[in-house]
């Protein structure tokens, strides 16, 4: 494990700190931010993969060809016919 020797925190984080610690709910702050990296790590991993997919649907709607024009009235009656027969297909 790696040893950091300090870490600066705002002063709320550090009450809330000493309080997770001094309520019994943390055996120690290292505890407290051993979590919180945990927390934060598959936070990042998500975003990160949130991003990824981002740059594959921008990409293929590139290579989809040039924009068309949509009437938003057709296309939402469209949309909700097929969420109607989806419906009744049990789906």
């Amino acid at each position: 494990m790696a040893n950091v020797d300090s870490v600066s925190v705002a002063p709320q984080h550090g009450d809330l700190l000493r309080d997770a610690v001094g309520s019994g709910t943390y055996a120690s702050a290292s505890e407290v931010i051993r979590e919180a990296m945990r927390d934060w790590a598959a936070k990042w991993q998500q975003r990160s993969g949130d991003i990824e997919k981002l740059r594959e649907v921008w990409a293929e709607g590139k290579a989809s060809g040039a924009a068309t024009s949509v009437d938003f009235d057709d296309t939402l009656a469209e949309a909700r016919q097929e969420l109607k027969t989806a419906r009744g297909r049990g789906g």
